[in-house]
C-alpha cells in the first residue's frame, strides 16, 4: 500500500496567450487570442473555486505562474487570479510563488500587482543575446530588453530572478552561446535554466530543419556548449541541481523541484496537469476552445508501479538523485528490491553510483539518461 498523505501541495496556473507563437514552441499557447484574456481568467477563476470547494481547505508552498506568457495579463487579471488562488486555498507565509513573463513586456502595473499579490519570483524567457538568433526563434525582444526587464524587475523588490537561456540552434556557434553566458551572468539574478533546443514535431523551426534550410550544431558542438555552461556558472557561484538548472544557493526553484519529487500539485488553465496525492494524474482540456466550452478534464489512476518509476524518472533528473529513504518511506519496499537487477548494467558501466544514501547518475549517465530508464522499463 502507497502512502497518500502528504503536507506539501503546489499551485500552477497556465495563461496560454503569446503576443505570437516562437517558431521552437510546441507548448498549449497561441498568438492572436488577446481578446479571450478576461473570459479566460473568468473560467480559470470558476475552476480554481469549484475544486477548492470540492475539498478540505489545503495549504500551498509554491504557486507558479506560467504560459504562454502571464505578463500579458492585465494586472486586473493576474491579481484576480491571485485573490482567487489565496480565497480557496491558504498560501503559506513563506510560499515561493512564481510568475513568467517576456523581456519588454513587463509594465510598471503588472510589477506592482504581481508583488502586491505576493509574487517573489519572476522567471523571464531571454533565450538568447544575438538579435540574428532571436528573430530565428520567433522571439520579439532585444538583449538589452532583457537586461533593462530585469532591473525594472529588481528594483520593484523582485530579486528571485530566472533567466532561460538556449543552445545547440541552428546556425549558433559556440563563441556566440558563451557570449550570452557572459552577458547573463553580469545580471542580477539567482536562477539560470540552460536548455539544449529539442526540434519538436509540427513547430515552425522543425519544419525548417526537415526540409533542409536549417541545420543544427554537430552533437559534439552541442556537448561542448553544455560543458561551457557547467564550467562558467560554477565558477560564478550556480549550482547545477539538475539537468539544465542552476541556482545560487538557497535560490533553488522549489516548485519545480517539487514536481521532479512528485510532491501533489494542482493545475488550473487549458492543459494544466495536476498529480493528486500521489496517485492521480489530471489533464484539463488540451485546447483554450475545449476548456472555454467546459470540457471535463482526463483522469488517469496511477498504479503503483507506475509511481515508482516516475520517482525515478523525475528523480534522476536532479544531480543529487533518488533519495534511498524516501523512496523505501513512500512504497514501502528498498528501491534496491525493486530496481536492483534493472540498475546493475548502469552501475557497471559508471552511469549511475549509489552514495550517501542517494541514487544518481553521473556526468555520462545524464547524457544517457533514456539508456538508463529504458533498463529501468524491462
Amino acid at each position: 500500500m502507497v502512502p497518500q498523505s502528504v503536507n506539501r501541495l503546489g499551485l500552477y496556473v497556465h495563461v496560454p496567450f503569446c503576443a505570437q507563437k516562437c517558431s521552437y514552441c510546441d507548448f498549449p499557447s497561441w498568438g492572436g487570442q488577446m481578446s479571450l484574456r478576461q473570459p479566460y481568467v473568468d473560467k480559470v477563476a470558476e475552476e480554481i473555486a469549484a475544486r477548492a470547494a470540492g475539498e478540505p481547505r489545503q495549504t500551498a508552498d509554491t504557486v507558479y505562474l506560467g504560459g504562454g506568457t502571464p505578463s500579458l495579463l492585465k494586472p486586473s487579471q493576474l491579481t484576480q487570479l491571485l485573490e482567487t488562488l489565496r480565497a480557496g486555498y491558504s498560501i503559506a507565509p513563506d510560499a515561493e510563488i512564481t510568475c513568467e513573463a517576456n523581456p519588454g513586456m513587463v509594465t510598471e502595473s503588472f510589477l506592482a500587482a504581481a508583488a502586491a499579490g505576493g509574487v517573489n519570483r519572476l522567471s523571464l524567457g531571454a533565450q538568447a543575446s544575438q538579435t540574428g538568433m532571436l528573430r530565428l526563434l520567433g522571439r520579439q525582444h532585444t538583449w538589452r530588453q532583457v537586461e533593462e526587464t530585469v532591473d525594472l524587475v529588481a528594483s520593484r523588490g523582485i530579486t528571485n530572478i530566472n533567466v532561460d537561456l538556449m543552445f545547440g540552434l541552428p546556425g549558433q556557434t559556440e563563441d556566440q552561446w558563451a557570449d550570452t553566458l557572459r552577458l547573463a551572468l553580469q545580471l542580477p539574478v539567482t536562477h539560470l535554466s540552460c536548455y539544449g533546443l529539442i526540434p519538436e514535431e509540427g513547430t515552425a523551426l522543425q519544419a525548417r530543419l526537415a526540409s533542409g534550410a536549417l541545420s543544427l550544431p554537430e552533437v559534439e558542438a552541442e556537448r561542448r556548449m553544455y560543458d561551457l555552461a557547467r564550467a562558467m556558472l560554477a565558477e560564478q557561484g550556480f549550482v547545477q541541481y539538475e539537468i539544465s538548472n542552476f541556482a545560487k544557493p538557497g535560490f533553488h526553484c522549489r516548485h519545480n523541484e517539487g514536481c521532479w519529487t512528485r510532491v501533489p500539485y494542482l493545475g488550473f488553465g487549458c492543459a494544466a496537469h495536476s498529480l493528486v496525492g500521489r496517485g492521480e494524474r489530471r489533464q484539463n482540456p488540451m485546447s483554450l476552445e475545449g476548456y472555454l466550452r467546459g470540457e471535463a478534464a482526463q483522469t488517469q489512476a496511477l498504479t503503483r508501479e507506475e509511481q515508482m518509476f516516475e520517482t525515478m524518472m523525475l528523480g534522476l533528473r536532479m544531480t543529487r538523485g533518488v533519495t534511498l529513504k524516501a523512496f523505501e518511506d513512500t512504497y514501502g519496499i528498498p528501491l534496491g528490491e525493486v530496481y536492483g537487477s534493472r540498475l546493475a548494467p548502469s552501475l557497471t558501466k559508471g552511469l549511475a553510483v549509489l552514495e550517501d544514501g542517494y541514487l544518481r547518475l553521473t556526468d555520462r549517465g545524464m547524457d544517457l539518461m533514456n539508456a538508463v530508464l529504458l533498463d529501468l522499463m524491462e
